[in-house]
This record gives C-alpha cells, sequence and structure tokens, in this order.
C-alpha cells in the first residue's frame, strides 16, 4: 500500500489523496486496507469525503465510496467536489440513514419509480435510482434522490415544514415542503434544446417559503441529516 492512499482531515471530512499512476483495480484494495486500519482512529463518525489526486469516472467514485463504507464504520454523508465552490455531490447520504435504521427513522428504497408509481412513508427516505415524471414520493420527513427528481416530491407531509428534499439533479413536477409548496418552474432544458448539466440541489424553506440551491459546503453546515 505504502503511500498510495494518504488520508488528510479537514473541517468537515476527510480528503482521500489517490495515487494516480497504479492500477485501479490495485488503488481499491489499498483503500480498502486504508479505512480498514484506520477504522478504530474514525469510529462512527459523519463525514464528508474528497478524492483527490487521479481522474475517476462517477462508476470509480462510486465503488472507492462503497469500499470506505464497506471497511470501516464512517457515515459518509457526501463526496465533495475538488474545487471548494463546486457543488457537493450527494452520494453517500444512505449511510446516515443506516445508522438510524435501528430506531427506524429512515428506509430506502433501490430503484426507479416509474409513470404511475409513488412511495409513501412516515420516515425519511433514499431513493437509490431515478423518480420519473408521473411517479411521486410523499414523506413525513426528509426525502433524498440520489438520481434525478422528476415526479412529485413532498416532504414533511404532517404539515412540519423543517424538512428538505435533496437529488443530485433537480426537476420536479411539484415539490411541497409541509405546508409549502414550491412556485417557480424549474428549467428543464436551456433555450438551445439540450439539457444543462445536472447540480445537486436541496429544497428547504425559509422565510415562509420553498427555495431550491445548489449543494455547496457552507449550505450543507445549516442542515442536520
Amino acid at each position: 500500500m505504502k503511500n498510495s492512499v494518504i488520508l488528510k482531515s479537514f473541517s468537515s471530512g476527510i480528503s482521500v489523496i489517490l495515487d494516480s499512476t497504479i492500477p485501479y483495480e490495485e488503488l481499491l484494495l489499498d483503500v480498502a486496507a486504508k479505512f480498514h486500519d484506520a477504522d478504530h482512529f474514525f469510529k462512527n463518525a459523519s463525514v464528508a469525503i474528497s478524492l483527490e489526486g487521479r481522474e475517476l469516472t462517477e462508476k470509480q467514485e462510486r465503488e472507492i465510496l462503497d469500499t470506505i463504507t464497506q471497511n470501516s464504520h464512517l457515515n459518509v454523508l457526501c463526496l465533495m467536489g475538488k474545487d471548494e465552490e463546486k457543488n457537493i455531490r450527494f452520494v453517500g447520504i444512505q449511510n446516515t440513514l443506516k445508522a438510524q435504521r435501528d430506531e427506524n427513522c429512515g428506509q430506502f428504497y433501490r430503484g426507479t419509480l416509474r409513470d404511475g408509481a409513488s412511495i409513501e412513508t412516515e420516515r425519511s427516505i433514499i431513493i437509490l435510482g431515478d423518480v420519473c415524471e408521473g411517479s411521486g414520493v410523499y414523506s413525513g420527513k426528509d426525502i433524498v434522490v440520489l438520481g434525478s427528481l422528476e415526479g412529485d416530491a413532498y416532504a414533511g407531509a404532517g404539515g412540519n415544514n423543517n424538512h428538505f428534499v435533496a437529488a443530485l439533479n433537480m426537476n420536479p413536477s411539484s415539490l411541497q415542503i409541509g405546508d409549502l409548496i414550491y412556485q417557480d418552474q424549474v428549467q428543464k432544458v436551456s433555450r438551445w434544446g439540450f439539457k444543462p448539466k445536472p447540480i445537486p440541489k436541496i429544497a428547504y424553506t425559509y422565510n415562509g417559503e420553498v427555495q431550491i440551491q445548489p449543494i455547496t459546503k457552507e449550505l450543507l453546515d445549516n442542515f442536520t441529516i
């Protein structure tokens, strides 16, 4: 393993600096060994992860995050971009709810919700897939979509405005938090006929209305997941 994987802490998480020269499969084994050996130090901390040092595909990023959680007790909240000003990409929030499952606080749905399908729950929910137009998710607490949200989303369905909806690609047909309905239209395509690059966003209530904003480090600090 040597120095192929270097860990450095920052205010809200861990930077994982990866060797750019060794084969990816070998690197993945080194990541597993590194976090296994350091597990006693991190314990059950909830952290953001930053992957640095080499170019990675989204599939590789997910594989590395899976490797980290499989070889430690870390609760990985999100994957952070290399640029401080970039938006945080939600890819690992499910681990937070995993820590809460014994208390029946949250649940998962693995798969894509297609036209006509819906999920209703009193708990927070993470959708490991897309919510297509014509489908809906209704939660008494928070909603996280690790994919595209193009259907209906209703968080805080019991009338509680202190909840949120987050998605890797935020294009809901309708969105409501508590008794507040999001009024603005989400831009689905550009004037040139193509979709803009997806930006992870979070919807929350502020000053009596629902706002949707890109997820930044500063904004994330204001939420307890």
